[in-house]
């Protein structure tokens, strides 16, 4: 009922910064949490980033603190990941997920998520 397509995604050298976008289809996006994950090849998909749903809690990985910005703007149906300062290490494919009803603030888990994006890779040159 759902659908999420993420954009944004490249090869950008080490110290560049990337814009993710995610696009989402539904009535429900303005009262959901978005989370943004991460899944490096032969590694298990990671929390990245969340956003409640009126975009006043945000919270981030230890490993994106300070570099990373989450932000949702409701009446684009679209919330964006800011990217800076990025790291080989940070190379991935990155998915946006909708969370399930009755959490809103974001949860660190992916199965508290209802719908996912296809993702789109993030390649950082070293």
């Amino acid at each position: 009922q759902v659908h999420l397509v993420e954009s944004g995604g490249g090869l950008v050298q080490a110290g560049g910064s990337l814009r993710l976008s995610c696009a989402a289809s539904g009535r429900t996006f303005r009262s959901r949490a978005i989370g943004w994950f991460r899944q490096a090849p032969g590694k298990e998909r990671e929390f990245v980033a969340a956003i409640s749903w009126s975009g006043v809690n945000t919270h981030y990985a230890d490993s994106v603190k300070g570099r990373f910005t989450i932000s949702r703007d409701n009446a684009k149906n679209t919330v964006y990941l800011q990217m800076n300062s990025l790291k080989p290490e940070d190379t991935a494919v990155y998915y946006c997920a909708v969370e399930q009803i009755g959490y809103g603030l974001g949860s660190t888990i992916p199965s508290m998520y209802d719908y996912w994006g296809q993702g789109t890779q993030v390649t950082v040159s070293s």
